[in-house]
């Protein structure tokens, strides 16, 4: 499927790259391109790198970025994605005089992941559906935007909304996944597609939400749907030429068939009884990827087991290789190097997908080459990078699923009182992780980490009426314990300023709510974070005194980025509510809902003093729907919509703020219920059909729910 790309304006064509490759080389480049449409795309490139000279964006380039303080050419900042920008015009003495420079409306309502990256006085972004934007980067201006036009059907495939974190820059080229797995690379300046490649079959459930990084002239993609009962793997593209080069699958595949690698033979002897190739292994790899160009190594963060449960895909037993790992490739070739497992044999959906970091340190007067994760299940590891050796490991939230790390084994010593069956057991962190998918930063002149921290427990337990179902969530847990936990007790979230050599905290920031942004740290002794509750803070990178606040109109879980046009440094962030714990808490900010999530690119700037619009939303008190309900339908309706519903419309139907919350439905929703669920007549707008797995009785059922939760709604509404 194509994608539409808006044309460039014209006005942009003398700022963008002057300084570095002079207007007339542009305009003759251009010029030469459009006379000539059949030009062959080898000759373009060698007149590309000819005109565009230093500017482009190369090898060289993304191996030196740390010293380029200007832009920021790939996600993490650098390959050792620190997330450190030595920009210091900005600092703790003045940035009190922070302001809004500008804002870029989005046009959408559903979640804001992405990492802007800024090439040349041109800032790149991402929105929900996989759209992306060029903004001149000094004046908020869009330049122009690509629809890559995801069919929306594909939304049900996405278990933590529709969401992209971004794309890689390359050789005047942007390199986009989308969320039905195509990589697409788009012409930097006009945004015109070059060539897009499959990297799934369209049909299977898997989704890409992850930035592509690109790594030696390859574009290295992952991807996600383990909920979805998928088999995980990461591929390598030539970035010139769209070829797959390579392909590592993170979990063995049918054992009656050849093994893919010698990794996968040795990893089939950790999978004990069971068909586990049948509904898929999970570990699918759909954030974190990091590299070192000195050792020609790949780090890559794998995802849980699908189902979550592991005696219902490994009932023998098993670490289940490579689940829940780090795992170190050869670029050249994707062949394995080292790997380390955080979490065998996992069972609580503790991912290794989580940020990783690259960093040189002394330890014990020692220099030690690292590899840093904070994963899902609350321990902060510290790893040789050239061996997969564990160096060190604290836990960084309070846990109860395990009591520390044995430094012989670099196994984690296991509380066997959390392993669940068919009763409840609460676990500490619960399944969103102590940290998830958004970034920390690592601040070398501070020596410190800073980590968005949560604690939300979760109560597990097996599922006692299990059976694969392709293409629908298959976790092997009892949905309705597991939902309903989330909400039983309060949850926490703040910023954890974490010293990785001595693994212990040094300071922290409570926030009103969990699921905060990722981090920017900076020379300006520095560190920004937007917030769940709508602000936009900097803190004192050595004690964390909050120096600046700012609203963002609604909750960001993005994280900033730092730039510099023409001697000014600016900060930029992502500002839209969205994400898994965002669909499945029920607990919007109060901003979220009073600006209906309008998604907006939000750029700062000393002296800055542009204002967000007033929000327009009235959340006005849904009408009366007269009916009869019966208790023992609105109870069965209960169970039937937090085990097929509440992942995107909220425990209690209680929305997230991003898509419709059920309790304010029209009347004449609930009357088409059984269209929209067992038909399917709202797939083209992402609300996919329960048609194979629910019947009349069922929406009945759920309906009776929704009105009830109305009803509670309404009398809640008048007492206050």
């Amino acid at each position: 499927m194509g994608g539409a790309a808006r044309p460039p304006s014209a006005e942009w064509l003398p700022r963008v790259g002057m300084r570095a490759l002079g207007i007339t080389a542009l305009v003759c480049l251009w010029a030469a391109l459009a006379c000539d449409p059949n030009h062959e795309r080898s000759a373009r490139d060698a007149e590309e790198t000819e005109a565009l000279g230093r500017s482009l964006v190369d090898d060289d380039r993304l191996r030196t970025a740390a010293s380029d303080l200007d832009n920021w050419i790939t996600h993490g900042r650098t390959y050792g994605e620190d997330r450190f920008s030595p920009l210091k015009a900005i600092n703790e003495d003045n940035v009190h005089t922070l302001g809004l420079a500008w804002s870029f409306d989005t046009d959408t309502s559903r979640g804001l992941e992405a990492t802007p990256l800024v090439h040349d006085g041109v800032l790149y972004t991402t929105g929900a559906w996989s759209v992306v934007f060029a903004i001149d980067a000094r004046t908020g201006r869009e330049l122009w935007r690509f629809d890559p036009e995801v069919p929306r059907a594909k939304g049900g495939h996405a278990c933590c909304d529709v969401v992209n974190r971004g794309v890689a820059l390359y050789r005047g080229r942007l390199f986009l996944g989308t969320l039905d797995g195509r990589l697409i690379a788009l012409d930097s300046r006009s945004g015109e597609e070059i060539f897009s490649v499959q990297t799934f079959a369209s049909e299977e459930p898997y989704t890409i939400t992850g930035a592509p990084r690109v790594m030696k002239g390859l574009v290295i993609i992952g991807n996600g749907g383990a909920e979805y009962g998928v088999r995980g793997f990461v591929s390598a593209y030539d970035a010139m030429t769209g070829e797959r080069v390579w392909r590592f699958y993170t979990v063995p595949g049918d054992p009656a068939r050849p093994f893919e690698s010698t990794a996968l033979e040795r990893a089939a002897s950790t999978w004990k009884g069971g068909e586990w190739w049948k509904i898929g292994g999970g570990g699918t790899v759909w954030d974190s990827l990091a590299y070192d160009p000195e050792l020609g190594l790949v780090y890559v963060g794998v995802g849980n087991g699908s189902p979550w449960t592991h005696q219902l895909r490994s009932p023998g037993g098993g670490d289940n290789l490579y689940l829940s790992s780090i795992l170190a490739l050869r670029i050249e070739t994707g062949e394995l190097a080292w790997y380390y497992q955080t979490t065998p044999g996992d069972s609580w959906d503790y991912t290794a997908t989580q940020h990783m970091i690259l960093a040189d340190l002394e330890i014990e007067g020692r220099a030690r080459k690292v590899l840093m994760q904070a994963p899902k299940n609350g321990f902060f590891y510290v790893l040789d990078r050239e061996t997969g050796e564990l160096i060190s490991a604290k836990n960084f939230v309070p846990v109860n699923w395990a009591t520390g790390i044995d430094p012989e084994t670099g196994r984690p010593i296991l509380n066997p009182e959390m392993h669940y069956d068919l009763e409840a057991v609460e676990l500490r962190p619960g399944p969103t992780g102590a940290h998830s998918w958004h970034p920390m930063s690592f601040n070398p002149e501070t020596g410190l980490v800073y980590l968005p921290a949560m604690e939300i427990p979760f109560s597990f337990q097996r599922d006692s009426e299990f059976v694969y179902r392709p293409g629908t969530w298959n976790l092997g847990i009892d949905s309705v314990a597991g939902t309903v936990s989330m909400v039983s007790s309060p949850p926490r979230g703040y910023l954890l300023a974490w010293d990785p050599r001595a693994q212990r905290e040094v300071w922290r920031v409570e926030h009103r709510r969990p699921w905060n942004g990722g981090t920017l740290s900076t020379a300006g002794n520095l560190v920004f974070q937007a917030t769940g509750h709508a602000t936009f803070e900097a803190y004192r990178a050595s004690d964390g005194e909050r120096l600046f606040e700012a609203p963002t109109g609604t909750g960001v879980v993005a994280p900033p980025i730092s730039y510099r046009v023409d001697g000014d440094q600016y900060v930029s962030v992502m500002a839209g509510w969205g994400g898994g714990f965002a669909l499945a808490s029920g607990d919007p900010p109060a901003e979220t809902l009073a600006s209906a999530n309008a998604g907006r690119l939000l750029t700062f700037k000393l002296g800055g003093t542009a204002q967000l619009p007033k929000p327009t939303a009235v959340m006005s008190r849904p009408e009366a729907i007269e009916t009869r309900l019966e208790p023992a339908q609105v109870e069965e309706g209960m169970w039937l919509f937090h085990t097929w519903c509440a992942v995107c419309h909220g425990p209690f139907a209680i929305g997230g703020g991003t898509i419709p919350d059920l309790r304010r439905a029209a009347p004449q929703v609930y009357d088409a219920l059984p269209q929209i669920l067992l038909d399917g007549a709202l797939r083209a707008k992402g609300m996919p059909s329960f048609g194979p797995f629910l019947d009349e009785d069922a929406v009945i059922a759920i309906r009776a729910y929704l009105l009830d939760r109305r009803v509670a709604l309404r009398a809640s509404t008048e007492s206050s």
